[in-house]
């Protein structure tokens, strides 16, 4: 999948929106009145459906009710889901975005699971990816899948240029004379990659326990003055154009124009298409930079299951997840599409162990940064995406930038918060 503004699904349209795989039951897109059939939406690419379909096929199979898989286009799956749930239909089981989950139970759309078997028992389960099913002391979903942000690199450019992999930016600057200056690194502009320069400052968006707006801390302020001036000293490149941003990296990166990039474990695939990775071999994988050697630190991403709420599936739903979400379906997954576990023994597996993406990313996840997981967390996004291009496109000064980001999140996202 591509990690894209994640209030790009609060505002996308409905039209167009499914691409339907059927799986054990015929099309559609609401749940079933029989309670012994569930409805699974599927936001993952296409990459990974195919898997997903299966493990889902495989557990209904096994658990003796039927299973309908659809796959839903990431950026409009969540507008759709509120569409759709608002008249009490929609899927029973709900591929739901981690930043989704705590705005979803705010509207009492996806179904408390406190009492449930699916909450009894969650030690297993990496404590940030767990944190994201929890709104007002509730839970309301089960870890799926987790992902961050890590510095991916051209083994043979970097070998041959005599470079190892940065551990601060201030070495990617030092690297890029080595590297073909502006082909050192592709940064993309969009908001979420913002997050490894502000959170290795020390920075954050919100203070949620606080209640306070801090994105245009003295931190944050440093932080895109540093990923600025990677551009500044000719040792990064970007794109003018933020609609295209993801998309020219990824091609930059597949066809060995720039050495380096910052992405997650679901572009791997991808990677492994291009012209520069037909030896697999020569995709490196470290934590992300930071201001000082390991002070590193990238946002944590992935994805939970819901059920919805009013499901008459409600007791077959319960039993998908648990099957989708157990070691062996989260081993699966990671064998065979390299995505990250949730659950801690999952990562003791051999092959799980083996996998060079899987072992790559343990780390990062071990240390990356919990995003604030509130209702209004998608919505944080948006106004920084914009503060972010301008800012690397040289229209506007960090401070000035992120001033208007947070003014916008006073007057639009959490109100209720002061300007810290």
């Amino acid at each position: 999948m591509r990690r894209t503004t994640l209030v790009t699904a609060v505002a996308a349209g409905i039209a167009g929106a499914l691409t339907l795989t059927a799986c054990g039951g015929g099309g559609g897109t609401t749940s079933s009145a029989d309670s012994g059939e569930v409805t699974f939406w599927d936001t993952s690419g296409p990459n990974e459906s195919p898997v997903f379909a299966k493990i889902a096929q495989d557990c209904a199979t096994k658990g003796g009710y039927k299973v309908k898989t659809e796959t839903v286009a990431f950026d409009q799956a969540l507008n759709n889901y509120k569409t759709a749930a608002q008249g009490g239909q929609g899927p029973d089981v709900f591929r739901a975005e981690v930043a989704w989950v705590p705005q979803l139970a705010k509207l009492g759309y996806v179904m408390d699971l406190s009492g449930t078997d699916l909450a009894k028992d969650t030690s297993d389960f990496l404590e940030t990816p767990l944190g994201s099913t929890k709104y007002d002391g509730k839970a309301y979903g089960v870890p799926q899948v987790t992902d961050s942000l890590a510095l991916f690199y051209n083994k043979k450019k970097l070998a041959d240029a005599g470079v190892q992999p940065p551990k601060t930016w201030e070495e990617v600057k030092a690297a890029a004379a080595k590297l073909g200056g502006e082909k050192t690194i592709f940064i993309n502009n969009d908001a979420y990659y913002a997050l490894p320069f502000i959170y290795g400052a020390g920075g954050d968006l919100v203070d949620a326990d606080a209640k306070k707006i801090v994105v245009n801390s003295a931190q944050n302020v440093k932080a895109l003055e540093t990923a600025k001036g990677l551009l500044d000293a000719k040792a990064a490149s970007t794109a003018l154009d933020p609609a295209n941003s993801y998309n020219n990296m990824q091609a930059a990166f597949s066809g060995g124009e720039v050495a380096m990039v910052i992405n997650g474990p679901w572009s791997v695939a991808d990677y492994l298409k291009g012209t520069a990775f037909t030896d697999k071999a020569n995709l490196g994988i470290a934590p992300v930079p930071g201001e000082t050697a390991g002070k590193g630190s990238a946002p944590v991403g992935g994805h939970d299951y819901v059920i919805r709420q009013g499901t008459k599936a409600k007791d077959s739903s319960q039993k998908l997840i648990a099957c989708m979400s157990s070691t062996e379906s989260q081993v699966q997954v990671a064998k065979e599409l390299g995505l990250l576990p949730t659950r801690k023994s999952a990562y003791e597996n051999a092959d799980v162990k083996a996998n060079p993406v899987v072992s790559a990313f343990q780390p990062v996840v071990t240390a990356a940064h919990a995003r604030p997981w509130i209702p209004e967390g998608g919505q944080l996004f948006d106004p920084l995406k914009i503060a972010y291009a301008d800012v690397l496109a040289g229209k506007k000064e960090p401070k000035a930038a992120l001033d208007e980001v947070a003014k916008a999140y006073k007057d639009q996202v959490v109100t209720e918060y002061s300007i810290g």
